[in-house]
């Protein structure tokens, strides 16, 4: 089964934002996985492909700072957090009723 470049090109969308929704916490790619209901070899591929493109970063030690053996945490890059991060702040000072940002 074939999936098109629009729904990969979501999928990979709903993967930054799970990243940004746990930010500045970096998470495992099964975590990402389970919370968008998908196969992990299959968000893994993605999550690499995204950070062949600058948009996430891959943490390779532990709090402790030991390399992880076989598995990889994620987090966003600085640019695509301060991206997601001016969205934000614009989503919180739209008004509803007068349909204009304050």
């Amino acid at each position: 089964m074939r999936i098109s470049k629009e729904k990969i090109d979501r999928i990979k969308e709903e993967i930054l934002a799970s990243l940004y929704k746990n930010s500045p916490k970096a998470v495992f790619t099964s975590d990402v996985a389970m919370s968008l209901i998908r196969d992990e070899e299959f968000i893994k591929k993605l999550l690499l492909e995204l950070e062949s493109q600058n948009l996430v970063v891959s943490v390779k030690k532990n709090s402790e700072g030991i390399d992880y053996s076989r598995r990889l945490r994620w987090r966003l890059s600085a640019k695509v957090f301060d991206a997601y991060n001016t969205i934000e702040k614009q989503k919180l000072q739209y008004d509803d009723n007068n349909h204009t940002y304050i």
